[in-house]
């Protein structure tokens, strides 16, 4: 072979151990990105709420997503209906991206594409 093909068999073999790194990380820190990422991938609007709100709609049956548990400090992010984050009075609207405002929030209600 040339050095050429040696030099680009090298190169594949690098980027190969690399994407599997990155594909291992997915289930530890570097993954919880990706997640949350996917999870406002489904909002279409973002709401930050208040600890008791989240509290009472945790005990409605809305069942927080499993990402919030992952960040420090921990958050409670929750998917409801709209007609359902239409009845809290004291939310701020947020945009749907990670931002600083929607990663300073404590509790957060999306609200599902339809």
């Amino acid at each position: 072979m040339t050095e050429s093909l040696h030099r680009r068999v090298r190169q594949m073999r690098q980027r190969a151990l690399v994407r599997a790194w990155e594909y291992r990380q997915r289930a530890y820190a570097k993954g919880t990105w990706y997640r949350l990422r996917r999870v406002l991938a489904d909002a279409r609007f973002a709401y930050a709420i208040s600890d008791e709100d989240a509290r009472q709609l945790v005990a409605e049956g809305f069942t927080p997503e499993p990402v919030g548990a992952e960040l420090e400090p921990g958050k409670t992010i929750v998917f409801v209906p709209r007609e359902r984050i239409d009845a809290i009075a004291a939310k701020t609207a947020l945009r749907v991206a990670l931002d600083a405002e929607l990663l300073a929030a404590r509790a957060i209600a999306l609200v599902r594409f339809q």
